[in-house]
């Protein structure tokens, strides 16, 4: 058994590769707010215990639900603050356990460009993002697959570049992610020796990101490929639940489309998905995502105050 993996726990909200996230090339302007309702599916039935690849008639299909709440705010045009709150819900078609529910971690980064210069034919940019996730209820991690989350915290430090020749990119990205240890209803625990002791040691995370496509104004349609490996770990034993301290490793490829319509400049309409080529401790999972964001410009609203205050 298996958890689904890429939830925000443990990598801090990939959910959505496009909409000013905090994987992509995308910045918000000055004082503006770009905000909106966000949703994923997942699904896997076949998983990797360890490397060895099977199926559990006891699990069936585990599915988590994920329902939340994503927005960016444009500091400024080189500086940008992101923030999310999700919502998880599991379910196994078949056996005993039950899905778990719940409001799951917040997530804060934020986005710096320092570097932007024009290379050849096109625009070479380079990101720096930092990032900061913690659990916001108090849920059981030690239950997977059905747990919502790991109940770490968790810090992020990801570099990016990001290169466009007209309406053509390419983005390549590095992220460590490092973990709070956690503690689990257990006086004692067995990984590949005997732990009296309620916490657990978490092992970091590094991801890898690359992702190259079409992008405008109005519209952008790229293809992502991404490697999650954990630093530490150890594998699914036989036959045995899984365990929050698992290696999990992770190799999914997937498209994200983007599309801004002209008559409303303000909206964005999001979805994509993915699917998990090669893994190990996780689920061959089957994500989909789509969400829609609208633009708020703050920067508007204060200066129509400060003319009214003018006028009077």
């Amino acid at each position: 058994m298996s958890k689904k993996i890429l939830i925000a726990a443990i990598v801090l909200l990939p959910l959505l590769g496009m909409a000013q996230t905090d994987i992509d090339a995308i910045m918000m302007e000055k004082k503006a707010l770009c905000v909106g309702p966000m949703y994923s599916y997942s699904s896997w039935k076949n998983y990797w215990e360890g490397t060895l690849k099977r199926d559990n008639e006891n699990l069936g299909t585990v599915s988590t639900q994920m329902i939340g709440v994503m927005g960016t705010y444009g500091v400024s045009k080189k500086l940008n603050v992101l923030f999310g709150a999700p919502y998880v819900i599991t379910k196994a078609s078949a056996g005993t356990l039950h899905g778990q529910k719940g409001i799951q971690d917040l997530s804060l980064f934020v986005k710096y460009v320092p570097y932007r210069k024009k290379l050849g034919d096109g625009i070479f940019t380079l990101f720096a993002i930092g990032g900061f996730s913690t659990p916001l209820t108090n849920y059981v991690a030690d239950f997977l697959p059905m747990s919502i989350g790991l109940h770490t915290s968790n810090l992020l430090a990801r570099g990016m570049v990001d290169y466009q020749v007209n309406n053509l990119f390419v983005t390549g990205s590095a992220t460590y992610v490092y973990r709070s240890n956690i503690k689990i209803d257990r006086t004692s625990y067995y990984t590949t020796e005997m732990h009296y002791t309620d916490e657990v040691e978490m092992p970091d995370m590094a991801t890898f990101n690359l992702r190259l496509g079409y992008r405008s104004y109005h519209l952008i349609a790229e293809a992502v490929l991404n490697n999650m490996t954990t630093l530490g770990g150890f594998d699914i034993t036989r036959n045995n639940m899984p365990f929050p301290s698992n290696r999990m490793n992770a190799t999914t490829a997937g498209v994200n489309v983007k599309y801004t319509p002209a008559f409303v400049p303000q909206l964005s309409i999001v979805g994509g998905g993915n699917y998990v080529l090669k893994g190990r401790n996780v689920g061959q999972a089957l994500t989909v995502d789509a969400a829609i964001f609208y633009a708020f410009s703050l920067a508007h609203k204060e200066k129509k105050l400060t003319n009214n205050n003018q006028t009077k």
